[in-house]
């Protein structure tokens, strides 16, 4: 029997559908499987109304968690936060003011939150800034160190208490492979001198993993774990300001290549939800993990003496020890 003409096309292009998605669901990396309910559970999510951080917030509230998404854009928030009640049926669900350019309103919001809530089991440290053009926080700081890492800094100090009272607890930190080429720049650590928004992303990164390490050691014996993680490369609006993204051109052309390499927020969300909710992982701390398994991160995060100034110098710059 003779194929009609346009068979074999059709064929062919359900063919090359089929591998892309196959390639497609490869290239996203593992997700996590566990189906552990957290109903009960306290979660603080900074970022919660976009990309990563909106889906491990939906994925988390579909387990029965107590949600609080801290976030700047209270209005998105509210829409986020109803989405998620019609789907998910959990009403436990909250949006708080944070923003975390602004040393004033980490503290509203963290004793906000230390005044309202029994307990907090798990905080994860998600929202963030990439490569953007040189800019302040309202306290002076480069805005990707500033939103990055001290906003992070104060919110984790000032929670601490509340953490430790709720052991066992766990704290996330989202960090990023590009913290490997980062450096800690001590003579010029808030850019003023010299500004590349590639380099301040990368320090911020750095700075993370060494905020985690510093922050394990302050934490031990007290059953709260610390663990980091590099989401991987995620289609979200964190790489806004790459230079692609404001062509329109280039949008196009690398439109295809972006759909194959880079995870879906979904993708992107797995390894934050194998660090909040694996039972296997209720004792382990200290650890950096990408594809939900453990990686060694580079040689330059696990500087203790780099970490220890760093967290002296976040410390009186974000008058942390003052409250």
């Amino acid at each position: 029997m003779k194929l009609p003409r346009f068979a074999v096309p059709i064929s062919l292009i359900g063919t090359l559908t089929g591998c892309t998605v196959l390639l497609k669901d490869y290239m996203g990396g593992v997700r996590y499987r566990g189906e552990e309910r957290i109903a009960g559970k306290t979660v603080i999510i900074t970022g919660a109304n976009s990309g990563i951080g909106k889906e491990t917030a939906r994925e988390l509230a579909r387990r029965g968690g107590r949600i609080i998404m801290a976030c700047r854009d209270i209005d998105k928030c509210e829409l986020v936060r109803k989405e998620f009640i019609v789907e998910t049926a959990n009403r436990s669900i909250e949006c708080r003011k944070l923003d975390l350019a602004s040393l004033g309103s980490i503290r509203a919001f963290c004793k906000s939150i230390n005044a309202s809530e029994k307990h907090i089991d798990i905080l994860i440290n998600n929202a963030g800034i990439m490569m953007c053009p040189k800019e302040l926080t309202e306290d002076g700081f480069e805005s990707q160190l500033g939103v990055n890492h001290l906003g992070h800094f104060l919110l984790t100090y000032l929670l601490l208490d509340k953490l430790k009272a709720s052991s066992p607890s766990r704290i996330i930190i989202v960090s990023s492979r590009a913290h490997t080429r980062g450096t800690i720049n001590f003579d010029d650590l808030n850019s003023a001198k010299n500004y590349s928004k590639l380099d301040a992303y990368a320090q911020s990164k750095l700075a993370n993993l060494l905020h985690h390490r510093e922050l394990v050691k302050q934490l031990e014996g007290t059953k709260v774990t610390v663990n980091s993680l590099h989401p991987g490369v995620v289609a979200t609006e964190l790489g806004r300001h790459l230079p692609w993204s404001n062509s329109l051109i280039s949008s196009i052309l690398l439109a295809p290549i972006k759909f194959i390499i880079m995870k879906t927020p979904v993708q992107g969300a797995q390894t934050t939800l194998r660090l909040a909710l694996d039972p296997e992982l209720e004792k382990v701390t200290g650890k950096y993990f990408s594809d939900c398994r453990e990686i060694p991160p580079s040689t330059s995060a696990l500087d203790d003496s780099a970490a220890k100034r760093l967290w002296a110098i976040s410390v009186a710059w974000t008058r942390a020890n003052m409250e």
